[in-house]
This record gives structure tokens, sequence and C-alpha cells, in this order.
């Protein structure tokens, strides 16, 4: 059976840590900023961590890992 390839698209938008740990750009920061409290944009520039384990265990699959 031939190697699963890796999702392009998803390689793009994700990473996996060093203790496998998904990691990915938080969602609501592309427009729409003057709505939004400076401590909330704030936070909008972190990366966040993925802890819902089951997408998790699907997304590295996507990855290849």
């Amino acid at each position: 059976m031939p190697k699963m390839k890796t999702h392009k698209g998803l390689a793009k938008r994700l990473k996996v840590t060093a203790t496998g740990k998904i990691k990915h750009r938080r969602a609501g920061k592309s427009h729409l900023m003057s709505g939004k409290s400076p401590k909330r944009r704030r936070h909008l520039r972190q990366p966040a961590l993925l802890d819902n384990k089951p997408m998790v265990k699907r997304l590295k699959v996507k990855l290849g890992q």
C-alpha cells in the first residue's frame, strides 16, 4: 500500500509542537477589528493549542504524523 500524502492546505495552517500538540492561528482576526476590545485583539495575536483529542488524532493522520 502506498504512503498517505500530507494534506498540504492543512500543513500550511497548523504546526505540530515537539510534545505532539497542534498549534494554530486564532479565528476572528481578519477584519472588523475596531469593534473588538484591545485586550481581545492582543489575545488574538497569540497562537492557540488544540486540545480536542479526537480532532488532534484526525489532524495528525492528515499531516502524516
